[in-house]
């Protein structure tokens, strides 16, 4: 017995076979994550090979990809459950584990001890930001004008580098003063928890008879980015310090 016609439409493509395909835009975002968890892990790599200019400058690669990476999932409506863990299991590697243990082999394997007990504390502290950060993910944003709770990770690893910041571009080699660094790191990872108002990029608003002197200062950074990086990098985290300080002033005051 033959075997029936086939339908006229048997030679159109098959929807099942669509609906298990993923354009292949929708994958950039986490290839942009993977490139900045391949960035973090170099950086350990370098910093045991005791060569800090490249690990710390990997570090910085990892925050600016780990910007991009949060972008492009908008721009390219490519979020994703599995991009945004994927994500946050970058971050715990690039700004919890690399500055940890670039910070330890830079300063602080002479109060050994201490040191790594306060590098823990870091590292947990980074950790259990993302956790939060993951847990509160769907939930409402703050009341009042847009802010991050505590020291975002990217954020809080650009402040840990500040005594290798400091020591590359000149100004105090801070490896002197091994149990400050320590002290110093533990704070960052502490800040890093808090429940402090910090503020976020989606926050900030410019006038617009301000706006051109923006736009001289992004030149201005950018010509120090090029030139002094390390300087610049000082400058940066201590502006951040300020505006922490100012804003812990006024949580307080609030508060009370």
């Amino acid at each position: 017995m033959d075997h029936p016609e086939a339908p006229d439409d048997a030679t159109a493509p098959d929807d099942s076979l669509d609906s298990r395909s993923l354009p292949l835009l929708h994958l950039i975002p986490n290839l942009v994550t993977l490139l900045g968890l391949c960035a973090g892990l170099t950086s350990i790599r370098y910093a045991l090979d005791a060569r800090y200019e490249i690990a710390a400058a990997l570090i910085i690669l990892a925050a600016v990809l780990d910007g991009m990476d949060g972008l492009l999932a908008r721009k390219l409506n490519a979020a994703s459950h599995f991009g945004a863990e994927l994500d946050s299991l970058s971050d715990f590697v690039c700004f919890g584990v690399a500055p940890g243990i670039l910070l330890y082999h830079f300063a602080l394997q002479n109060v050994a001890g201490a040191g790594w007990l306060l590098v823990l504390v870091y590292v947990l502290c980074a950790c259990l930001r993302l956790a939060r950060f993951n847990v509160n993910r769907n939930a409402p944003p703050p009341p009042g004008r847009a802010h991050f709770v505590g020291v975002p990770a990217p954020a809080g690893a650009m402040l840990a580098l500040l005594p290798v910041f400091m020591t590359l571009a000149g100004v105090w080699d801070l490896r002197a003063l091994p149990l400050a660094v320590a002290l110093y790191l533990a704070f960052v990872g502490l800040m890093m928890i808090s429940r402090l108002p910090t503020i976020s990029p989606k926050g900030l608003r410019v006038p617009r008879n301000r706006a051109v002197w923006v736009l001289l200062g992004v030149a201005v950074f950018a010509g120090l980015a090029v030139t002094r990086p390390w300087t610049l990098l000082v400058l940066a985290d201590l502006a951040y310090l300020v505006l922490l300080g100012q804003g812990a002033w006024v949580h307080r005051r609030r508060l009370t």
